[in-house]
């Protein structure tokens, strides 16, 4: 019997990442509009995680392929940097609530047949009361450099002539062109960010996506803490990637303090563990996850979990994702877009909602010519409806060059 084929080639895998997708941008819109002061983090984690079940529970119905849940929801306040999820039975993280204005970070995914999609994105506390009010100061400046920079690293996420027109010659010119480094890539994200008196947040890390694996065999790191911390990932026609962007109104230095890991995931170590405990635990997270992230909250018995887990991690058969912030405890925003590379270019499969940047006023703007011309650069081939969008995305890019009097532009 041949082997399922999980590449692009397969036109399945397509239609089952996305499928991950719809679910995927279904709950992040909801879980946001969730998102008001005074709302306690653990709710929205646990209504976010409600939903992403029974949305899953919809499609591939009797079906012989396990589908779930590929990234629990998290919700993490201004300055929390890493995913965070808190848990019921730690009652003073259970009591954490949202600020209004604060920027925070919402991630959360789906997965069809072991091909999960996660996306993250940043929103304003209370900034949606009305739609059309314009957003200004630290904030705005923070929300445009995390928006700009996310759209320099997809385009720069594209291999080189992809998207090449002209003669077969300007074709295989383009497609010889060099691509520019790790430390080139963190070097004109820097830029950006710089431009709006942002940092780039050390570690920044996107990773090459892979059936049951969102860890992949590549990476690329942004602005590594050191050398220990440097990649060589390249992305490819035929890659699915998690694309990572993370921005600091601080130094964008970080830091790991002083609060419970609850987010865990299977390793491809195996172990004897010892603890009877420890075992139930993990043949709960085994049948429930895979190899996805998860929660200890979305285990049967919350503090069961917790001390089964210990042994589990400590063996290294579970790593624990430390709870991360930023070291000045500035404000950080954050996105994550999962994308495939195909022949005609970039495809977004589970991506944060573009930012309508007329509504973020600034007297800063970015200045490079270089980056500029890159941001006017289209993401895929347009065809028909397509190409309205290509426009949409030249004009956002030019906005970045306008001075505040001309940011509100008539729409298209």
């Amino acid at each position: 019997m041949s082997l399922a084929d999980y590449t692009l080639n397969n036109p399945d895998t397509l239609t089952k990442y996305k499928t991950a997708a719809q679910i995927s941008h279904k709950v992040l819109e909801a879980v946001s509009g969730w998102c008001i002061e005074g709302a306690k983090v653990l709710s929205l984690c646990q209504r976010g995680d409600k939903l992403l079940e029974e949305e899953i529970a919809k499609v591939y119905k009797g079906k012989k392929i396990s589908n779930g849940i590929s990234h629990p929801t998290t919700v993490s306040p201004s300055s929390y940097i890493t995913p965070y999820t808190p848990l019921s039975t730690d009652a003073e993280e259970a009591a954490t609530t949202l600020k209004s204005n604060e920027p925070v970070k919402i991630q959360l995914g789906a997965q069809i047949d072991g091909l999960g999609t996660i996306v993250c994105d940043t929103i304003l506390v209370g900034s949606d009361k009305a739609k059309d009010a314009e957003i200004s100061g630290r904030e705005a400046d923070l929300m445009l450099a995390t928006y700009y920079a996310n759209e320099l690293l997809l385009r720069l996420m594209i291999p080189p002539g992809l998207l090449a027109s002209g003669t077969d010659e300007e074709k295989k010119k383009a497609a010889a062109e060099k691509r520019p480094t790790q430390t080139k890539i963190t070097q004109m994200i820097e830029t950006v960010v710089k431009s709006y008196d942002c940092n780039l947040v050390e570690g920044t890390t996107s990773w090459l996506f892979e059936r049951n694996e969102i860890e992949g065999k590549k990476k690329i790191v942004l602005n590594p803490p050191d050398k220990e911390g440097r990649a060589d990932g390249v992305s490819e026609m035929g890659d699915v990637w998690g694309v990572e962007m993370g921005v600091s109104l601080g130094a964008g230095k970080v830091k790991t303090i002083d609060q419970r890991p609850t987010l865990h995931r299977r390793t491809i170590i195996t172990y004897q563990l010892k603890r009877p405990s420890s075992r139930q635990t993990l043949s709960e997270i085994v049948k429930k996850f895979g190899n996805f992230p998860f929660s200890l909250r979305q285990l049967d018995d919350e503090r069961a979990a917790k001390v089964g887990v210990v042994e589990c991690v400590r063996s290294n058969v579970l790593r624990q994702y430390e709870v991360v912030t930023d070291k000045d405890s500035a404000p950080v925003a954050r996105l994550l877009t999962t994308i495939a590379i195909t022949k005609n270019g970039l495809i977004r499969l589970s991506a944060p909602p573009p930012l309508d940047v007329s509504r973020y006023k600034t007297d800063k703007k970015i200045a490079d010519e270089q980056i500029l011309k890159i941001l006017e650069q289209p993401t895929a081939r347009s065809t028909g409806a397509k190409g309205k969008n290509k426009k949409k995305k030249k004009k956002a890019a030019k906005k970045a060059t306008d001075d505040d009097e001309d940011s509100s532009s008539e729409e298209e």
